[in-house]
């Protein structure tokens, strides 16, 4: 592919910021990095992949607002981490992790626990503590 051909179809995934996607010709015939904001089956698989990570943090939204688990599981799905990975970052076995992903185990947590969560999830204990309305 020549410079002048790699795709510029924007979709607004990136909001207007370009990223190195492709290697195309120049003149001389060399390889060189192509600034491209996308191209259309790219912003499509983008799309439908942000669908998806929406509608699980929604989905654990509703969870969290009917009582069903505790702010901890929007804010991991937000992060899009699940509980192996929240554990690995916690330094805590995937038990421990799922007890506190329920009401009663969120209750329970110190300031320690509850202080390490919200800098893993780069929040404050505040925001931890509650999702959006």
């Amino acid at each position: 592919m020549k410079k002048d051909e790699v795709p510029q179809d924007d979709a607004n995934m990136l909001e207007g910021k370009f990223k190195v996607v492709k290697y195309a010709l120049n003149e001389k015939g060399e390889f060189e990095k192509v600034p491209s904001v996308g191209w259309e089956p790219e912003n499509v698989a983008l799309s439908q992949a942000w669908d998806v990570i929406n509608e699980k943090v929604e989905a654990a939204r509703q969870q969290v607002l009917k009582g069903g688990a505790s702010p901890l599981l929007f804010h991991m799905e937000k992060n899009m981490m699940d509980i192996a990975l929240l554990a690995k970052y916690m330094g805590l076995p995937t038990g421990k992790v799922k007890r506190h992903l329920e009401p009663d185990g969120f209750a329970q947590l110190d300031t320690i626990l509850l202080t390490q969560y919200a800098e893993v999830l780069l929040i404050t204990v505040e925001e931890l503590k509650r999702v959006p309305a």
